[in-house]
């Protein structure tokens, strides 16, 4: 079995894993079911020992990448900084192409700690 290139899923590690879910559903995203992973393997995956986490994997209508939104139960998670500049490293920006943004107008607004 060989490597295989291509592109599975972008991770996003959130305070507020409902909300978030929330949103992006609202968006026209589906949702699989809410999953808790600890354990052996997230210890290696993540490189922490003792982590526990719960998950949410959102992938647009008919397919394609998905979207890992997790937020952790163990440790507590970290603030990011929203005044990053953009020169900074790590993620910048995940793009969704959406018919109209403002139709969905009950959704859940994410605010900076809900991310």
């Amino acid at each position: 079995m060989g490597f295989s290139p291509r592109f599975d899923h972008v991770g996003i590690t959130v305070a507020d894993l409902d909300t978030v879910t929330a949103f992006f559903v609202g968006l026209g995203m589906e949702a699989d079911q809410k999953m808790a992973v600890e354990g052996e393997f997230l210890d290696t995956v993540i490189g922490m020992t003792g982590a526990a986490t719960e998950i949410v994997m959102l992938r647009p209508p008919g397919g394609g990448t998905t979207l890992e939104l997790s937020s952790f139960v163990r440790p507590d998670h970290l603030p990011g900084s929203p005044a990053a500049p953009a020169n900074e490293l790590g993620l910048r920006n995940v793009a969704f192409e959406v018919q109209d943004l403002r139709a969905p107008s009950t959704r859940p607004q994410p605010t900076a700690t809900g991310w």
